[in-house]
């Protein structure tokens, strides 16, 4: 049957699927190296903790009817608190009051583009940024620039600046304290709202923590009431990505706007999602965090360490602090997207770093995720990459000569 000429908006046609979601339903053969995903490992869940938490959300007809039920769209209030306290632990000042409960961090993008992209505004992004914000931005027919450039104030100045200041995804680089000020700085200068993701800041394994752009910007303003940055913040990257619980955190005012465009969306993020994240977290978010940089840091190390090892002229990498991701930039006749093909064929799995650019450049460069392979995988993985890119080169260089 010919398929229906469905009349979509304008805004649903130009919707595209995530290049990592999609590579994703490719790579999951058991005999694969997967450097693609940024997921954390499934075997570092604390599984006894959620389940002694599920208990809990049903040990009484009380709390079980709390679970099962209608919630207020803010969220669980003791998961509020509980979150409130944990900004405060980060520098700012919040309350309750001043928390979302969403479902996920990656709604917090979606609502905050809702809030405040029109068509042909212009976000501030890095160059290469999060996917998964470009794609929440774009659903809203955002423009991107990038943090470099020019913009001009008043009406037509950038709306929103996107920043990951701690081990972003892709480069798993970090904003030093000038950075994050002279950020701050801009935004102020162009009324813009500063959008801070945190959904790496509890990896840190190496260094000393730096102030969240949100804690500066409340110090700098004198309240959260009059700060203009809006933290994301997750439990995807620590405790479990699955029960999808993440918030934001900002003004009161800016908060009250977002539970209504979440009302809309969802009414609430899952009521009992909320309580038994709210038990896991009181019963063992530091010892988790702990035990999770203690494997994430030496898997790191392991591919910093092949890398060193294998890698061809020609590459260029960074040591991350922390997170999950190592960002290669290669030789600049290389196309990562036209080796992936051949690297999958090899069972070896990255993505190409022209997903992470809002038009399509930065083909010469990759993001590796070491959070998932052990050490033998990554050195056999990284092993097979460096072969396959110092082939390429090698031909190159040969087809020149």
């Amino acid at each position: 049957m010919p398929q229906p000429d469905f009349r979509l908006s304008s805004r649903a046609q130009g919707l595209k699927a995530s290049e990592i979601r999609e590579l994703l339903k490719l790579v999951g053969k058991p005999s694969m190296i997967s450097f693609a995903g940024g997921i954390p490992d499934p075997a570092l869940f604390n599984i006894g903790l959620f389940q002694r938490a599920c208990l809990h959300a049903f040990g009484g007809p009380q709390i079980a009817r709390e679970a099962l039920q209608y919630s207020t769209t803010e969220g669980y209030a003791p998961l509020r608190q509980f979150l409130a306290a944990h900004m405060q632990a980060l520098g700012v000042p919040a309350t309750a009051d001043n928390i979302l409960v969403t479902t996920g961090s990656q709604q917090a993008l979606d609502l905050i583009g809702k809030l405040l992209i029109d068509p042909g505004s212009t976000v501030l992004t890095a160059r290469p940024t999060y996917l998964g914000a470009l794609q929440a931005f774009a659903a809203y027919e955002a423009r991107f620039a990038g943090l470099d450039t020019p913009q001009p104030v008043g009406a037509d100045a950038p709306r929103l600046v996107y920043l990951t200041p701690d081990f972003a995804n892709p480069t798993g680089l970090t904003m030093g304290l000038a950075a994050r000020q002279q950020a701050l700085d801009s935004a102020r200068a162009l009324n813009a709202i500063v959008v801070e993701d945190g959904a790496y800041t509890a990896l840190r394994y190496d260094g000393a923590p730096l102030p969240a752009i949100a804690a500066l910007d409340a110090a700098a303003a004198g309240s959260m009431e009059t700060m203009r940055t809006l933290y994301c913040g997750s439990f995807s990257k620590t405790l479990s990505p699955g029960l999808r619980v993440g918030w934001v955190c900002g003004p009161a005012a800016l908060i009250c706007k977002l539970t209504l465009l979440k009302q809309s969306a969802d009414l609430h993020t899952a009521s009992i999602n909320q309580l038994v994240m709210h038990q896991v977290a009181l019963a063992g978010l530091d010892a988790q965090i702990a035990a999770i940089r203690s494997v994430y840091r030496t898997r790191r190390d392991a591919m910093l360490a092949a890398l060193q090892r294998y890698a061809p002229p020609g590459l260029h990498w960074e040591k991350p602090e922390g997170g999950m991701f190592i960002w290669l930039d290669l030789p600049a006749h290389l196309d990562a997207g036209a080796l992936l093909d051949q690297a999958i064929s090899q069972d070896v799995a990255f993505v190409p770093g022209a997903a992470f650019f809002p038009d399509g450049s930065g083909r010469n460069s990759l993001r590796l995720s070491f959070s998932l392979c052990d050490e033998a995988q990554i050195e056999l993985g990284i092993f097979k990459l460096c072969a396959l890119l110092g082939r390429q080169s090698l031909s190159r260089a040969v087809s020149v000569h």
